[in-house]
């Protein structure tokens, strides 16, 4: 996927309400949004609820129901009511789902490629945290 440079109207603040990289905060802000497009993404673009939940360890059912809830509100997954008894219900990625998949499955081979970097981050975050501590 080549990138064309970011427009100069993204390089200066201040930053619109419209503009693109928050528009993209307010899409990808929720904990577990990228990771339930990912798994969808690994799974064929297509999962079961309890697929789903249990390659996502610490995702509670509440929230996976809300996060996929949330993405179907904006298109990226799409939900299939199977007609079995007892009925099955099948989430899918769209086809804006697919498109929105792609960088961030660039953003995380950047993070498999650099795992050294985010060690360091998370050393960084543990000092910082026993330096606060009471």
């Amino acid at each position: 996927m080549d990138i064309a440079p970011l427009p100069d109207a993204y390089r200066h603040a201040p930053f619109a309400q419209d503009c693109a990289p928050r528009r993209l905060l307010r899409l990808f802000s929720g904990k577990w949004t990228t990771m339930i497009m990912h798994t969808l993404h690994l799974g064929g673009g297509a999962s079961r609820p309890g697929q789903l939940q249990r390659a996502l360890p610490g995702l509670s059912k509440k929230m996976m129901t809300q996060t996929l809830r949330d993405l179907e509100r904006m298109g990226l997954v799409e939900r299939e009511i199977m007609q079995v008894m007892p009925p099955a219900v099948e989430y899918r990625l769209t086809d804006l789902g697919r498109e929105f998949v792609e960088p961030l499955e660039m953003l995380y081979r950047w993070g498999a490629q650099h795992a050294a970097a985010l060690d360091q981050v998370d050393r960084n975050m543990a000092m910082a945290d026993a330096r606060d501590a009471p």
